[in-house]
């Protein structure tokens, strides 16, 4: 039987694993390992300054308590996969997109990271969504997750060691239409909001960014940006090797 196993930074209670969970039924023996808070935009951190515990709460479902999505996924390979590695390793459903430059803020794309680290293949997958409504069904999500989980688990993962496969869903769309894209380059705004409780004391509250993105020239493809803005599921090939190859030459010149 083949042995999947579930992350998020969204916590253990989010509507978006649970629909994962539900999407990869019958799949395969599922593990599911996940922060007991969450930890967006923790980026590919690890805790190593305070002991970590397993907390069981439901067959083959663990919450780590405290712990980080790379958290999990380490220990988990670590305590559960000793003998065999998982065959796949599935983060989300994210609440919110992760395309562009947020990939490197990502929780979500962080547990693949870590995976593919370990050789094992790996996708992260994010809804994006609008925040001013309630959170709506994950069903164009589960069809996508299903559809590709089938095919790693049928024998063939296209992409290299040490990459993994980051799926980002349009929201409000029924058909499912996938894109081979690149990250897209997105723009920041310093957004933080100043409060003051009610003994006087300032704070801050940083705020979201608009989902606004500059594509690049000379392109051959879409990027996860523009994919979104069409209505098809964007599927971007990440790899961790972020050397600046290009650059070395003038490094060298300039040094």
């Amino acid at each position: 039987m083949k042995k999947i196993l579930i992350t998020n930074d969204d916590g253990y209670e989010s509507e978006g694993l649970l629909a994962l969970i539900e999407a990869l039924e019958g799949l395969g023996q599922i593990t599911v390992v996940a922060p007991s808070t969450e930890k967006s935009a923790c980026g590919h951190s690890l805790t190593l300054t305070r002991p970590l515990s397993f907390i069981c709460v439901g067959d083959d479902f663990y919450k780590l308590d405290d712990g980080t999505p790379s958290d999990c996924v380490y220990l988990a390979l670590h305590s559960m996969f000793e003998d065999s590695k998982p065959d796949l390793l599935i983060s989300g459903i994210n609440k919110g997109s992760n395309m562009g430059e947020d990939i490197t803020y990502s929780g979500t794309a962080a547990a693949a990271m870590e995976a593919v680290l370990h050789d094992v293949p790996a996708i992260a997958i994010s809804q994006v969504m609008d925040f001013t409504q309630p959170v709506g069904d994950f069903t164009l999500a589960k069809k996508a997750i299903r559809h590709l989980a089938e095919k790693v688990l049928g024998g063939s993962f296209p992409l290299k060691e040490r990459e993994f496969l980051n799926v980002n869903i349009p929201h409000d769309v029924e058909e499912l239409e996938f894109s081979v894209t690149y990250a897209g380059h997105r723009y920041y705004a310093n957004d933080a909001h100043l409060h003051r409780n009610p003994r006087g004391m300032e704070y801050y509250w940083l705020g979201l960014h608009p989902l606004e993105f500059k594509p690049r020239e000379n392109r051959k493809a879409l990027c996860d940006f523009e994919a979104i803005e069409a209505g098809k599921v964007s599927l971007t090939p990440i790899k961790l090797d972020m050397s600046a190859y290009k650059s070395m030459e003038q490094l060298r010149e300039w040094l």
